[in-house]
């Protein structure tokens, strides 16, 4: 779990100064239509970058006859871009007129000749978004700023698109949230389920934020990033184009499907088992299917076929089948999955429980997201709780590790809340002590999952983090029987209980007489301000 590369300081200065100059240049266009003008010029501008780089590479090399074969480009991961996809060409014409056609014209040609970017890129939009040619020059210099290729040890255009795509989120509201979940709260799925190598899949992934994040973690601890192969499908097309050229900027090949799709109608992973599932599937989405639809569905072996009023039990299902023999799942769900007993979802949580899959429950603080204000949950389900000799976890079959960490982030605007590194740390870290035998999960130098008691610097030898102990008002492990006695109701405040006081080392005696006093005091002035009022009304005339 180690700690992403600390931004210098003037990075986030930068790309605010940036979001700043796209966004006044967005005049009268809707951001939810104007985010695919931005990003796909980000996007244009990076492949670019990293084009003509590797060009100068084969031309440093003496192999010019090579600089205009395909090849030579994907060999390296690298897009071939025919002359006018360019970027140096869309600014040379930027002043022109018809410069909106001129970038639909490249986008559709770096598609046509990349296999892997088949159905990413906007199809003629730039001509039909109507946003003027003179704002649309401007936003091309703005976008022109951003050097790709100065820091190869710095993802520059990664996060300035994800920046934007945060932006973009926070200025859309509700519908923001469709493609976007919080990075801190994708970090944190990531820290807790480690997917180190293995298949990743997520069966919602939006702009591809749990994929990035994936990516991340395995860079961060010095991994393999050819270790993972990625899955996932987006039933929105405009969403399922962010998600291709996010991964696309990222360097990540995944395997979204041919097109966008509804996971339940068109699974187009049907015989996919997963090593690690990350998700934040619709909140409670509604009429997910018709009555007679799906109901003798092979996802619900086992279990009640999921309502049709609510699909969040359609969706762990779904997740639960695509779990590989170890596999773990780590997904966002809202508050009211983990003790609804409406049409079945009660019988449906009780078999989960039962089965041993719920691993682990997180009750998140609200303001988290910017779909809703209301506090979601983080459900964590593993196939296997037994011993793990290579990760050095104990068995803790029959057992769900209960966190309660809804006093914990920070609010960050007037209506938004995050999540530090440090509570990411201190959650990350608790489930790891527990899994964990006394003593065996190592703090790793530099570590999000590290508190800071235990946090080091040194790259070398570490400390182990103590054994795990249930913290009233915090953390529980709870046992099969203790779920049955809640009803298996996983409600992490039905089992952490309350925070113990802290003893100030005052006497109970001494301090009831010192209330004691204060109280007597309070009643003595009480009555004097009465009869002060009474005489003031009586001097109005105001008798009794």
């Amino acid at each position: 779990m180690v700690k992403e590369k600390a931004a210098p300081k003037n990075d986030k200065g930068f790309e605010e100064s940036l979001w700043d100059s796209a966004n006044r240049l967005r005049g009268s266009v809707e951001s939810s239509e104007y985010k695919h003008v931005v990003l796909s010029l980000i996007f244009l501008k990076f492949v670019s970058d990293k084009f003509e780089e590797r060009r100068a590479e084969l031309l440093a090399e003496g192999k010019e006859k090579y600089t205009d074969m395909v090849e030579f480009y994907t060999m390296k991961n690298i897009f071939y871009l025919p002359e006018t996809s360019r970027w140096s060409h869309i600014q040379q014409h930027a002043k022109q007129d018809d410069i909106a056609i001129k970038i639909d014209s490249a986008l559709a040609a770096v598609e046509k000749s990349n296999a892997s970017l088949k159905g990413a890129l906007p199809d003629n939009y730039f001509s039909r978004i109507g946003l003027d040619g003179s704002k649309l020059s401007a936003l091309i210099d703005a976008i022109n700023n951003i050097d790709t290729v100065v820091d190869k040890e710095e993802d520059v255009v990664g996060r300035v698109y994800e920046y934007f795509l945060g932006k973009f989120a926070a200025s859309e509201g509700k519908l923001g949230g469709e493609f976007y979940t919080p990075k801190c709260v994708v970090n944190l799925i990531a820290e807790m389920i480690e997917p180190y190598k293995g298949k990743i899949y997520d069966p919602c992934c939006g702009s591809g934020g749990m994929f990035v994040q994936s990516l991340k973690f395995v860079q961060s601890h010095h991994g393999n990033t050819k270790d993972i192969s990625v899955y996932g499908q987006e039933y929105t097309a405009t969403t399922y184009k962010l998600a291709k050229m996010n991964l696309a900027v990222r360097g990540l090949s995944a395997n979204l499907g041919e097109v966008p799709a509804d996971s339940f109608f068109k699974d187009q992973h049907p015989d996919l088992k997963a090593d690690y599932i990350m998700a934040n599937p619709p909140f409670n989405m509604k009429d997910w299917r018709a009555v007679s639809e799906l109901v003798h569905d092979s996802r619900w072996s086992g279990y009640e076929t999921p309502p049709t009023g609510n699909a969040n039990y359609a969706w762990i299902l779904h997740m639960v089948s695509k779990l590989s023999e170890h596999g773990v799942a780590g997904f966002v769900l809202a508050n009211g999955s983990m003790s609804t007993n409406t049409s079945g979802e009660g019988t449906i949580r009780q078999k989960l429980v039962e089965n041993d899959l719920v691993d682990c429950m997180i009750a998140l603080p609200g303001q988290l997201f910017y779909t809703t204000q209301i506090p979601v949950c983080l459900w964590f389900l593993s196939k296997s709780k037994k011993t793990d000799s290579e990760r050095g976890y104990r068995n803790r079959e029959g057992e769900t590790l209960f966190i309660d960490a809804r006093k914990m982030g920070s609010m960050i605007s007037r209506t938004q809340k995050e999540l530090l590194l440090e509570d990411i740390a201190t959650i990350a870290a608790t489930y790891h002590a527990w899994r964990s035998e006394e003593g065996s999960y190592r703090a790793r130098a530099g570590s999000a999952g590290v508190p800071p008691a235990l946090h080091v610097e040194d790259a070398g030898e570490t400390p182990a983090l103590p054994g795990y102990k249930d913290v009233a008002g915090y953390c529980k492990s709870a046992t099969l029987e203790e779920m049955r006695k809640h009803d298996f109701v996983l409600t992490p405040g039905r089992y952490v209980g309350a925070a113990d006081l802290e003893d100030d080392g005052i006497p109970f005696e001494t301090k009831m007489t010192e209330m004691s006093q204060a109280l007597y005091g309070q009643m003595e002035e009480s009555v004097r301000l009465d009869e002060v009022i009474r005489k003031n009304l009586e001097g109005l005339g105001y008798v009794k």
